[in-house]
């Protein structure tokens, strides 16, 4: 099985001022590593000099580090601290020390404080790219902290750098929300490969008799159980193109390591391959292979960034329909701890990508058909056949992160993000679905989602990812980075009179 997703090897190096106590540095450096705990690689090389920094940075690649603290113990060397992000290949923060005691402002000063801002000045000067913390200075501990904060984001931050995106088919006829100017991906390391529906086809048909099929259609049997496998019938088709989609991504990543598939997953696709391609889709993304539906390329990206954040699945939903007033007065109306106006709810929903772990068991989980497709491809009256193969069920409560990576009309990549959660309501509807809450969503949902153009399409994350979603967007240039404001903080284009 295929490891998706990057494993953070952290590393630190201090870096000392030479008109400073190099000693300063090196007690400061030790105490954060005793904080932060064995899974840290102390660099003993403190750099005062370029010479220096050359020997750290080799020492840390050695090593194996694949993301690295430079840790500003005193003032620090402007050049050869700055020239460590651009020798070592790999994501980079920067963190500083506090002062420690009001008894020791002499030979125990270090001045970190102020080193910071010669660093952000040179690292600016060389266009050199480092994330910063939200304020950099702190004890042992809290530097190991914002080390310990850094991992998630130097994942993701790996993980786009050897990722390519794989697609097959153009988007559903008449859905421009799934169009994707590439540009965006390259702009940001991500490399793409396009295929057609037909070579997918020819790929699943040349896996018919793969002696695989009866071990995954039991691992599907096993994860369904009783109540949930009800086309057991389907199970071997259904195995079958799990395997094609993973050897399909082990003979096509080329020179990168992780793969997202976004597919074009109707109109025509289960009449060909006779199922509904969801609950693949979700197993997929339980594995940490996110897969688009709709040929959604920026939204399988999008699933990617917030798994190798949050280290467990991500689905990707419509913002789908609002939630009845009735629904919402006698089940969410003053019975949270933060109180849901009507217009912060909505449904998020899609066919059945979402993965069965993510799914609430009281609303018995199922592999189900497809209601829409039903009514579109077969027979009027007749029982569904090759438009079964969703996972249908409501989605877990709890904490969310609702957010996506996006190329607009113009080609320039924006973000959102917003935090909020599943209420543990139930749907009453079809498909993997949830009703969900988020904190001023009504004028979220005009003037951001609306206003900036953003398709219906969202990833979301389990859990509250805000703080290193934002820091990973912003460590990738995108200058447009929306979120939820809270009341009282008017939307530029937000009518104060309304």
């Amino acid at each position: 099985m295929m490891k998706n997703i990057p494993d953070v090897k952290l590393g630190i190096i201090a870096v000392s001022r030479d008109c400073f106590i190099i000693s300063l540095s090196e007690t400061r450096r030790a105490a954060i590593a005793k904080a932060y705990g064995a899974d840290l690689y102390e660099c003993k090389v403190t750099v005062e000099n370029e010479l220096d920094m050359l020997k750290a940075v080799e020492d840390v690649k050695k090593a194996g580090c694949n993301a690295l603290c430079v840790f500003l113990g005193n003032f620090g060397p402007e050049t050869p601290e700055t020239l460590i992000a651009k020798n070592f290949d790999g994501p980079v923060m920067y963190a500083a020390a506090a002062e420690e005691r009001g008894d020791n402002l002499i030979d125990g000063r270090g001045d970190a404080y102020c080193g910071v801002l010669n660093c952000s000045y040179n690292l600016g000067l060389r266009h050199l790219k480092a994330v910063i913390p939200e304020y950099p200075v702190g004890t042992a501990e809290d530097v190991a902290q914002m080390m310990k904060d850094f991992v998630p984001v130097a994942r993701a931050l790996i993980g786009l750098s050897k990722l390519k995106i794989i697609t097959f088919g153009p988007r559903p006829q008449d859905f421009f929300a799934c169009n994707a100017p590439i540009k965006g991906l390259y702009d940001i390391g991500v490399e793409i490969q396009e295929n057609s529906e037909l070579d997918l086809l020819v790929s699943y048909k040349a896996h018919e008799n793969d002696p695989r099929i009866p071990e995954v259609a039991k691992d599907m049997a096993n994860e369904l159980g009783a109540k949930g496998n009800q086309y057991p019938d389907f199970l071997p088709r259904m195995a079958q193109f799990e395997l094609t989609l993973l050897d399909w991504a082990e003979k096509n990543k080329g020179a990168r390591e992780y793969v997202v598939f976004a597919d074009k997953c109707w109109p025509a696709f289960p009449e060909a391959f006779g199922f509904e391609p969801c609950y693949v889709n979700s197993r997929m993304a339980a594995k940490g292979i996110p897969v688009a539906c709709e040929v959604d390329i920026y939204g399988g990206l999008s699933e990617y960034i917030g798994t190798c954040v949050t280290g467990s699945p991500v689905t990707l939903l419509d913002i789908n329909n609002s939630v009845p007033a009735d629904m919402y007065n006698s089940e969410i109306k003053g019975k949270f701890k933060y109180d849901y106006k009507l217009t912060d709810t909505f449904m998020g929903f899609h066919c059945g990508n979402t993965p069965f772990c993510c799914l609430n068991e009281s609303s018995c989980p199922a592999v189900k058909y497809q209601l829409i497709q039903h009514r579109l491809l077969e027979p009027k009256g007749s029982d569904p056949d090759f438009t079964r193969g969703t996972l249908e069920g409501d989605i877990k409560p709890g904490e969310i992160t609702f957010f996506r990576l996006h190329a607009n009309a113009d080609g320039k990549l924006q973000a959102y993000i917003a935090q909020g959660e599943v209420l543990p309501v139930p749907t009453r509807s079809f498909g993997g679905i949830g009703v969900f809450a988020i904190p001023e969503m009504g004028r979220f949902y005009r003037h951001v989602l609306i206003s900036k153009h953003y398709p219906h399409h969202g990833a979301v994350a389990f859990g509250h990812a805000g703080k290193a979603l934002f820091t990973i967007f912003n460590y990738l240039g995108i200058e447009d980075i929306a979120y939820n404001k809270p009341a009282g903080q008017l939307y530029t284009d937000e009518n104060p009179f309304a």
